[in-house]
């Protein structure tokens, strides 16, 4: 009885340049997930974070004040820092979205390149408007308030890149106004307080870092006062 004769299955064909740049570079990602390099506090270079399924790149801001567990970052555009990029990045809300408090243990390692296929740019979606992270832009607001809580604020000051800051110049202004905090404005008392930026209000704040902040202070009781 003849045995029956079976062909060995051939290789259809090498893949062509294309195809084998995509399985490298999808090799190249899951080695780089499996295996990310160790971000480490206090290293200038940017990191990927863990935005919702996504994987972005962040920015590091050094010194900000809220303890080992978190840092401040900026999300940006995965091919900055070229031009082209940083357009598309615009369109994709990836810019001007300032800083962030970014708890330690949603980043991932240090950026990678491979990584900007799991963004959301790669995706051809812009970032959400909730990345999961509170802002780390801070402000100071001077306020006229009566006794039943309602008032209106006449100077913001920000941003701030760390609370300590804030809260210096806001000690700093309640010194200048003591003793007439309750005369700046009839009927109002007046203090300074720290406070979130509002980044999308942010034409309407004055820059600490280029004036003495005692002196934007007197100009705006000067024209509150008119």
């Amino acid at each position: 009885m003849k045995r029956p004769f079976f062909r060995r299955c051939g290789n259809a064909g090498a893949l062509s340049p294309e195809d084998q740049a995509a399985v490298d570079q999808f090799r190249a990602m899951l080695t780089a997930l499996r295996n990310p390099a160790p971000w480490t506090p206090g290293s200038a270079r940017d990191i990927a974070v863990r935005v919702g399924p996504f994987i972005e790149r962040a920015h590091t801001r050094p010194g900000d004040d809220h303890g080992p567990e978190v840092i401040a970052v900026a999300l940006v555009h995965p091919d900055t820092p070229h031009a082209a990029a940083y357009l598309h990045g615009r369109q994709l809300r990836c810019t001007e979205r300032g800083w962030w408090r970014c708890e330690t243990t949603t980043i991932l390692g240090f950026w990678q390149p491979v990584y900007a296929t799991l963004t959301h740019a790669a995706a051809g979606l812009p970032l959400p408007e909730d990345v999961g992270m509170p802002p780390a832009h801070y402000a100071v607001g001077v306020e006229a308030c009566e006794p039943d809580g309602s008032g209106f604020t006449f100077l913001r000051l920000g941003p701030y890149t760390q609370t300590w800051l804030a809260s210096r110049d806001a000690d700093r202004l309640n010194a200048e106004l003591e003793g007439q905090a309750a005369t700046v404005v009839p009927g109002f008392v007046v203090t300074a307080k720290r406070a979130p930026f509002d980044f999308s209000d942010r034409e309407n704040y004055s820059d600490p870092y280029r004036t003495d902040v005692t002196s934007l202070l007197a100009a705006a009781i000067a024209r509150v006062s008119e």
